[in-house]
C-alpha cells in the first residue's frame, strides 16, 4: 500500500509533487470566478442557489444566519463532550496569550521617537470546512487566536449538513467560544460573501482557515479586496525516522494523514530498509481495521511514499525539500536533529508526539502552510490578526541636523518637491523664506519615482 522510493526513484517521487495537485486548476479557476460574480452581484440569493447546486440542500435567506434554537440544540447534543472541549479551548487560548506581538516606541536623542503601534483587524471571517466530516477543531484553532489578537467582531461560515443546517459540532464549538453569528454557506460562494458582503453576511477584512480546492482559488481571488491567511492545500505529513524507531507508531501517524483526503499527502523519510519494510506491514495491517480505508488506499497510492536514503544527511536535506506541514521526528534524539531543519510548520518530537495531540489538544493552531510552503510561510497565530503601523516624530532639532542628507537622497531620485519638504521647514525656522524657486532646487530633474 506504501511503495518505497530509493536511489533514481526518488527523483520521480519528487517530480511528481512538482507537477502539483489540481490537474484541473484551470476548470476551477473559471468556476470559482463565475461563482464570485455571483454572489457579489446576486448576494443572499446565489447562496441559497449554490446551497442546492453543491450541497443539495433547498434554502432560504432566513436559514443562512444559525439560531439560538440550533445553537441549544447543538449544546444538548454535546453536553457529555464539553468539559474536554473547554479544556482543549483553554490550551489553545494560553498558547496564544504567551506570543502576543506588542507596539513599542524608543526615543532618539534628539527628542524624535520612532516606534511601531500594533492593532487588532476590526472584522474577520472564519471558514469551518465540513464536506467530507465537520471540523469544530478548526473552529477552534482560527477563532481563538483572532480573539486573543482581539478582534471585536468575528464571523464564521461553514458548509450545510444533510439537514440544511450548520453541523451541531461546529455550532457547539461557536458558542462555547461565544460566537453568536455562525453562517450557513461553503466553498467558494462563503469566501465571496465574506469578501463583497451580502444582506445577511456582512464584509470582513480577512479570510482564515482551510477549505478544498474552490475554497483555496476562491481566497487567491479575493485577496487585495480582503486580507487571507494563506493558500492552504491537502494536508500533509512528513515522518523523519531512525532505526530506533517504532514502526507501528510511525504507520499509525501515517495513516493519520491519509484518513483526511485522497489528496493528503503520507511521507516517511529513513535511512533504515529494516524500518522501511516494518513500516510497509503495519500500514497494511492497521488499515484494514479502519473505517476510511479507500480513502486511505487512494492517498497512499497518489501522494505517499517511503523515501530511503543514503544518509541521515541526505534524508533532512529531502525533508527541508519537502518542507511539511507537520513533520514527525520519530529519531533517538529529536532536539539534536531539529537544529538541522529549516522548514516545516509543525514539528512533533519524539515518537510521544503524534499530530493528533496538534489537531487538536497541544495549544498552536493546526491551520498551517502547505505544500512546500513552509520555506516561507508560518502557522496560524494571532499575529495574523493585527496590523502594524509605523510611528515617527521627529524633533526640530533632528530634521536640521539630517536635513542635508534627506535633501541629498532626494536630489538622487529626482524629487524636488521630496526634497522641498524638508528644506522649506528648514530655512523658514532660521529666518529665510520659502525655498521652492531656489536653484538648489528647480535645478533638479528626473521622473518621479515614487513617494
Amino acid at each position: 500500500m506504501l511503495y518505497l522510493y530509493e536511489k533514481q526513484n526518488v527523483d520521480s517521487f519528487f517530480s511528481r509533487l512538482d507537477a502539483g495537485i489540481d490537474p484541473d486548476s484551470s476548470t476551477i479557476e473559471k468556476n470559482v470566478s463565475d461563482i464570485l460574480k455571483n454572489v457579489q452581484t446576486c448576494g443572499d440569493e446565489a447562496l441559497c442557489r449554490y446551497a442546492e447546486k453543491f450541497d443539495g440542500v433547498i434554502m432560504n435567506r432566513e436559514m443562512l444566519k444559525s439560531t439560538a434554537e440550533q445553537m441549544k440544540a447543538a449544546e444538548e447534543a454535546f453536553r457529555e463532550i464539553e468539559p474536554v472541549l473547554k479544556q482543549a479551548a483553554g490550551r489553545i487560548r494560553r498558547y496564544h496569550e504567551r506570543h502576543l506581538p506588542g507596539s513599542w516606541i524608543e526615543r532618539e536623542n534628539g527628542g524624535s521617537r520612532l516606534g511601531v503601534r500594533i492593532r487588532p483587524l476590526d472584522r474577520v471571517g472564519c471558514y469551518v470546512p465540513g464536506g467530507r466530516a465537520p471540523y469544530p477543531s478548526s473552529l477552534f484553532m482560527t477563532v481563538i487566536p483572532a480573539q486573543v489578537a482581539g478582534v471585536k467582531d468575528i464571523i464564521v461560515v461553514s458548509p450545510p449538513n444533510a439537514g440544511g443546517v450548520v453541523s451541531p459540532a461546529v455550532l457547539n464549538a461557536a458558542r462555547i467560544l461565544g460566537i453568536e453569528r455562525v453562517y450557513c454557506a461553503g466553498g467558494a460562494q462563503a469566501v465571496g460573501a465574506l469578501a463583497f458582503g451580502t444582506e445577511s453576511i456582512p464584509r470582513v477584512d480577512k479570510v482564515v482557515g482551510p477549505g478544498n480546492a474552490y475554497v483555496t482559488e476562491a481566497k487567491r481571488q479575493v485577496y487585495g479586496r480582503v486580507d487571507i491567511d494563506m493558500l492552504a492545500g491537502p494536508s500533509e505529513v512528513v515522518i523523519l525516522a531512525d532505526e530506533t524507531a517504532d514502526p507501528d507508531f510511525v504507520a499509525a501517524d501515517l495513516l493519520a494523514q491519509a484518513e483526511h483526503d485522497p489528496r493528503s499527502g503520507s511521507v516517511l523519510v529513513t535511512w533504515s530498509r529494516d524500518l522501511a519494510s516494518a513500516v510497509q506491514e503495519s500500514v497494511n495491517s492497521q488499515a484494514a481495521c479502519l473505517s476510511r480505508l479507500d480513502i486511505i488506499r487512494v492517498s497512499l497510492k497518489e501522494r505517499g511514499g517511503i523515501l530511503l536514503s543514503r544518509n541521515p544527511q541526505q534524508a533532512e536535506d529531502w525533508v527541508n525539500r519537502l518542507a511539511p506541514e507537520h513533520l514527525g521526528l520519530h529519531v533517538k534524539d529529536p532536539w539534536e536533529r531539529l537544529e538541522r531543519i529549516d522548514h516545516a510548520g509543525a514539528v512533533f518530537l519524539g515518537s510521544w508526539s503524534p499530530e493528533t495531540v496538534g489537531d487538536y489538544w497541544a495549544g498552536p493552531s493546526h491551520v498551517l502552510p502547505t505544500q512546500g510552503t513552509a520555506r516561507f510561510a508560518s502557522p496560524l497565530g494571532t499575529e495574523d490578526f493585527m496590523k502594524r503601523s509605523s510611528l515617527i516624530f521627529f524633533s526640530r532639532k533632528d530634521l536640521e541636523k539630517d536635513a542635508d542628507a534627506i535633501i541629498q537622497l532626494a536630489k538622487m531620485e529626482g524629487l524636488d518637491a521630496h526634497a522641498n519638504a524638508v528644506r522649506c521647514r528648514v530655512c523658514k525656522e532660521n529666518g529665510g523664506s520659502n525655498p521652492a524657486g531656489s536653484p538648489e532646487i528647480t535645478g533638479l530633474s528626473g521622473a518621479a519615482t515614487g513617494g
